[in-house]
C-alpha cells in the first residue's frame, strides 16, 4: 500500500531516479549478463570486439537507468552487501548510522547537502 502510494505520487516526476531493489543480488545480475552476452556472441549477434564497459552495462538489469550518483547506506554498515557492484564504480557513498525505518527527510537532506559539497572526479586525480 505504501509503495503503491509512493508510485502514484511520483508518477509524473522525471528529474530523478529513485530505485528500490527487492530480492536483488549483484553477483547474480552480473553472471546473468555474462551468460547473455556469451550467448549473443555464440549466436553471432555480437562480436567479441563489441564488448566494452558500455555494452556490459546495457546487459545489466539496470542497463536502462542512469549511473548511480549517490549511494546512501543506512544502519551504520560500511559494506555494499552484494548491491550494485558494477553500477557503483564512480558513485559517492554516504554511510549513516540511522536505520532505514528511521531515515526521514531531515537525514536525507543532510546526505544531499554532503553530496553537493563533494568534488566528484570520477576516478581522476584532482589537478
Amino acid at each position: 500500500m505504501i509503495l503503491n502510494n509512493a508510485i502514484e505520487k511520483t508518477k509524473n516526476n522525471n528529474a530523478f531516479v529513485f530505485n528500490i531493489c527487492l530480492n536483488y543480488g549483484s553477483r547474480q545480475e552480473i553472471t546473468k549478463a555474462i551468460k547473455t552476452i556469451s550467448s549473443d556472441v555464440k549466436n553471432n549477434l555480437l562480436s567479441i570486439d563489441d564488448i566494452d564497459e558500455k555494452l556490459v552495462y546495457s546487459y545489466l538489469d539496470s542497463g536502462n537507468l542512469p549511473e548511480v550518483d549517490l549511494m546512501i547506506r543506512t544502519s551504520g554498515e560500511c559494506r555494499l552487501s552484494n548491491y550494485l557492484l558494477y553500477q557503483l564504480a564512480y558513485s559517492e557513498f554516504i554511510f549513516t548510522p540511522i536505520y532505514w525505518p528511521d531515515f526521514k527527510e531531515k537525514a536525507f537532506i543532510e546526505c544531499l547537502e554532503e553530496y553537493c559539497s563533494r568534488d566528484r572526479r570520477f576516478g581522476k586525480i584532482k589537478e
